[in-house]
């Protein structure tokens, strides 16, 4: 039986990934388009089920027509559905992004709210959405638990969980504070270009040396493929 990581080792070896992915990695941001914390929540609450390239289509003429909460509160519901229908679950988005911007109105003068506790109480935004507008709007890190991070964050062996607040939590004690922003961003650029959820890459991947999952995909390979994997498992073993 393989010997269990201890936390220290872990961290040591999460460094090193988060290095070398900065070094693959090296514009690695938000995807979705925006100019203030209105916008981005907005835009990633649309982002839901959805990818980040149709979201900003549709931002882009979304944001010229509602600038302010007042705006998307005084639409006719219709007219916002029909402008966001394409980023699908069209209804239940309408409905947050209204019913948010009224509790903005409401109790935080017209301002997105820069703190969690108060975002977490706006329809529609959760501790996902919360991370995002705090680490791109207010320098305030955190750790975006998306699907990308979640598979990656998994294959990576850096947690086990597959509930987004404990795989938060366990991404935490991995690094700095002032890391978990960019390695959130770092995840969803890995994820899409290199470990894919049907097929990852894991011949041209920059951090296969540090990824457990290397041996797990050496057993279901095709030949061509194994004898690739077996350089990378190889280059594993040099660390």
């Amino acid at each position: 039986m393989a010997r269990r990581e201890t936390l220290a080792a872990k961290k040591q070896r999460a460094l090193r990934v988060f290095e070398a992915l900065r070094e693959t990695y090296p514009d690695a941001t938000c995807s979705l388009d925006y100019r203030n914390p209105l916008e981005l929540m907005v835009a990633t609450i649309l982002a839901a089920q959805c990818t980040d390239e149709r979201v900003n289509v549709v931002t882009k003429t979304l944001f010229k027509k509602y600038r302010t909460p007042q705006d998307y509160v005084n639409a006719p519901r219709e007219e916002l559905e029909k402008s966001i229908q394409t980023c699908g679950f069209f209804r239940q988005k309408a409905k947050s992004i209204a019913n948010s911007c009224a509790a903005i109105m409401e109790r935080f003068g017209g301002s997105v709210p820069g703190v969690m506790d108060e975002l977490t109480t706006l329809p529609g935004v959760g501790r996902k959405t919360a991370n995002v507008i705090l680490g791109q709007c207010f320098g305030v890190p955190g750790v975006i638990v998306d699907t990308h991070c979640t598979r990656v964050s998994n294959r990576l062996g850096f947690t086990r969980q597959l509930d987004p607040a404990k795989i938060e939590q366990d991404l935490m004690k991995l690094w700095p504070r002032d890391m978990w922003t960019l390695y959130s961003h770092f995840m969803v650029f890995h994820g899409r270009a290199i470990c894919q959820a049907r097929k990852p890459r894991c011949s041209e991947c920059p951090v296969a040396g540090l990824c457990p999952s290397v041996n797990n995909a050496l057993k279901t390979a095709s030949r061509p493929r194994r004898q690739a994997l077996k350089v990378v498992a190889s280059k594993k073993r040099e660390h």
